[in-house]
């Protein structure tokens, strides 16, 4: 295992919740600053207040009961939910100078989240055909426990993950999460993991150097 951050990727950890278009906003700007070469690169772990955000593939009818702010993400997928205890981690990283492979990127930002959920004590897998990061729930069946919303702009990423440490699973009733209804959501409170972010933070710092170094093209994967 290959730990640690590159010292030229900047490493940020926001305490307060930070509003889900206060967080598009940076995350704009930062974006273009990185392409121009005058930023640099960027992985940011944030907990926002309840807000449903729609990707560029949401359906209308997905949208259950919008009790909390609806927002235009601009990423890929379709509804997802953000709020309190769900660690949302979002990656900034010059695809151009890392293979310009968006495939490659999606698979090791992934992999990422499923080593670091193996390291905490939860088994997690990909399902082929079901975008996200799947586990058991406690009664055996197969839910999410984590998502994977990109968008890559002048070959920079943006947005990123987010992962189900003890949020309200009730918020997630006001949508058809990421458009499939037949599997439920869950998290590691509910599986009986009790992790603060912060713990949660330094097992994904463990893992970055793996995940860089997983960034290159994957015609043989």
């Amino acid at each position: 295992m290959s730990t640690g951050l590159a010292a030229d990727i900047e490493w940020r950890t926001s305490v307060a919740r930070v509003p889900y278009r206060d967080a598009l906003a940076e995350m704009d700007e930062r974006n273009r600053a990185i392409a121009a070469g005058n930023a640099r690169e960027l992985v940011w772990l944030l907990e926002h207040p309840p807000v449903y955000t729609a990707g560029t593939s949401a359906a209308g009818d997905e949208l259950l009961d919008p009790r909390f702010e609806v927002v235009e993400a601009g990423r890929g997928g379709r509804y997802t939910y953000h709020g309190p205890g769900q660690r949302v981690g979002y990656v900034l990283l010059d695809l151009g100078q890392r293979g310009r492979d968006v495939r490659a990127y999606v698979h090791a930002l992934e992999g990422w989240v499923i080593d670091t959920l193996r390291d905490v004590g939860l088994e997690s897998w990909r399902a082929p055909g079901r975008v996200g990061i799947w586990t058991r729930d406690v009664d055996g069946s197969e839910a999410k426990i984590g998502a994977i919303g990109v968008r890559v702009r002048r070959w920079v990423t943006m947005h990123g993950f987010s992962v189900n440490l003890a949020p309200d699973l009730a918020h997630f009733g006001g949508i058809v999460p990421c458009g499939i209804a037949e599997f439920g959501v869950t998290s590691l409170a509910r599986l009986g993991i009790d992790l603060a972010p912060e713990a949660f933070d330094a097992a994904l710092l463990a893992r970055a150097g793996d995940f860089l170094a997983a960034l290159k093209p994957c015609e043989n994967r």
